[in-house]
């Protein structure tokens, strides 16, 4: 006979082992280095974040931190110092139900100059608007950087964080995961763009236009 909460202690665990193989992979496609980065995935009334510190060999669905939107841990271990900008993400946006933080090289970069990423491409669309915005620096870890990365997501899926990295937010992991290759992607065809010159933006009206036609993009189709 099923328990009445087996289902849902069924989707946490799957939940968490997700979350290995998505930490594995930013490693694996270069968006992340050592230690760095974190991933955090809605719960019905709370959230997982990735540990604090924990290398990527050495993660374990157990070692995925289960917090409250009150931010009160409700397991064993210590939660990324960014837990702060997961929870006030996932608390403002019902629509969100994954957030990945990463330190990948080409957005990194475009962040450490405090630079947004225009309408070179129609792919910026993405993002949700005509540009990436990037935040002011804040240290990390702040409720001053989860507010920053709160204004500069306002009708966006990512921004950049000043001087710091980049968040790319989605409906669920996977949709975050390909969104933040996404964003790496398109801030090394900025960057090479840059060495030839100043790359032609295209136009309000003309993003406008990508805009209507990706109000679906991505979505499965029931």
């Amino acid at each position: 006979m099923v328990q009445p909460h087996s289902h849902k202690y069924e989707r946490e665990s799957a939940l968490r082992l997700a979350l290995v193989a998505a930490a594995r992979s930013l490693t694996t496609q270069g968006l992340n280095r050592g230690t760095s980065g974190n991933i955090g995935v809605r719960l019905a009334h709370s959230f997982l974040v990735t540990p604090s510190g924990v290398p990527v060999d050495e993660l374990s669905p157990e070692s995925m931190v289960a917090m409250d939107f009150s931010g009160t841990i409700l397991g064993p271990g210590k939660p990324s110092s960014e837990w702060r900008f997961h929870r006030d993400i996932l608390m403002a946006r019902s629509d969100i139900g994954a957030v990945v933080h990463t330190h990948s090289r080409y957005a990194t970069a475009f962040a450490c100059l405090q630079r947004e990423i225009p309408a070179f491409h129609y792919m910026i669309a993405r993002a949700g608007g005509d540009s990436i915005r990037c935040t002011p620096y804040a240290i990390f870890g702040s409720q001053a950087l989860s507010d920053l990365a709160l204004l500069a997501l306002e009708n966006r899926k990512t921004c950049l964080l000043g001087n710091h990295g980049v968040i790319a937010l989605g409906f669920d992991l996977a949709d975050a995961m390909a969104l933040a290759l996404e964003v790496e992607s398109l801030c090394e065809q900025y960057w090479s763009a840059l060495q030839l010159g100043e790359p032609n933006l295209l136009s309000a009206d003309q993003m406008q236009e990508v805009l209507e036609k990706f109000k679906d993009y991505g979505r499965r189709q029931d």
